[in-house]
């Protein structure tokens, strides 16, 4: 009943002020029929400047002054939904029609909104993720939209290592587990983070399912974990255990999860893991995973980990050396102190 399902049922509600002057306020006042009068942002720094075409206004009352608006639409992020909620009493309270969408305000979350525009005789709807569009073609849905964490803005003091892979069940964990381990013999002080529910063995600082998340939370989760970790611990060294790989050609589904806790890490370093002759995955490769990773982030591959169990093969961590050219060490035998080398030696430079 509140959801936007075309943008002609808006167009009717020209001319509009838009909150929040971003990604989601320039697609709104891009769309077809749509007529934006006026911007309002409380970033102090965008406010006087350009955008779309107008001045940045810092107040409702100081647009309503200068347009003639009959609308006002909400185009927050996530976590500002305090903000949102501010200025749709007010533009409600003005007579003003009101179009939110659901990363800055769910209108069926807050009924009160609702009966308020029915009382001041104004119209407010939504523009949700649509869905129902979903459960349409897969069968299946969300109640509502997955998206909830806040994205944030932060520089790690620490390097960070990223410990990616060419399929799942190759050794990710255990060589994270390893280089942790090897920085603490070296007296330095790591903080490793799983990205897993089975990171359950020490020195992992804390873990979590990731793939609980959705794609659009795993970044915002990864770059929060380091900045929670450095506050509580000061490491030297950042260990990020990622998942799955970005290339598996046998299980496809998480290759997104494996991309979006690579940007989260956004890395210094990265250390591939490799299991040859793979019983259950079809992984394509350590030369595809390489180029994949160094495609998707600005980072370096400095080293391979070999999971050398069962491989049921002739080859060995001499022969992975001659043919990538990389350090090369089989952590389930003799730990991951030659990788850390890699790593430290690779920072140095």
């Amino acid at each position: 009943m509140y959801s936007v399902n075309s943008v002609k049922e808006i167009q009717d509600l020209n001319p509009f002020i838009v909150v929040g002057c971003g990604g989601g306020g320039e697609k709104f006042s891009n769309l077809e029929g749509v007529e934006a009068v006026g911007f309002i942002d409380d970033d102090e720094r965008k406010q006087g400047k350009q955008f779309c075409g107008h001045i940045i206004s810092d107040s409702l009352d100081k647009c309503l002054a200068q347009t003639s608006a009959k609308s006002l639409v909400i185009m927050l992020p996530i976590g500002a939904e305090g903000t949102a909620l501010k200025y749709a009493v007010q533009a409600i309270d003005s007579g003003l029609n009101v179009v939110t969408s659901f990363r800055s305000l769910s209108v069926t979350d807050n009924p009160s909104l609702i009966k308020f525009a029915e009382n001041k005789n104004v119209v407010i709807k939504e523009i949700s993720p649509r869905l129902d569009v979903v459960e349409k073609f897969a069968g299946i849905a969300p109640e509502k939209s997955c998206e909830i964490l806040p994205k944030i803005s932060y520089t790690p003091r620490a390097p960070v290592i990223f410990v990616g892979g060419t399929s799942q069940e190759c050794g990710k964990r255990t060589t994270t587990k390893k280089l942790g381990i090897a920085a603490m013999e070296r007296g330095l002080t790591p903080a490793i983070i799983s990205t897993d529910e089975m990171g359950l063995e020490e020195p992992t600082d804390f873990n979590f399912r990731a793939g609980s998340l959705s794609a659009m939370d795993v970044p915002a989760a990864i770059l929060a974990a380091i900045k929670y970790v450095e506050e509580e611990k000061s490491p030297d060294i950042i260990f990020i255990e990622g998942q799955s790989s970005l290339t598996e050609k046998g299980n496809p589904h998480p290759r997104g999860l494996s991309a979006a806790i690579l940007i989260g890490a956004a890395p210094d370093a990265v250390i591939v893991g490799h299991r040859p002759n793979h019983p259950y995955r079809e992984p394509r490769g350590i030369d595809e995973e390489i180029k994949a990773i160094e495609s998707l982030e600005p980072t370096k591959v400095v080293g391979l980990s070999i999971n050398l169990r069962n491989a049921e093969l002739d080859v060995d961590v001499d022969y992975f050396e001659s043919q990538f050219d990389l350090p090369v060490e089989d952590v389930y035998t003799n730990g991951a102190s030659k990788l850390l080398d890699a790593i430290l030696d690779y920072l140095e430079e």
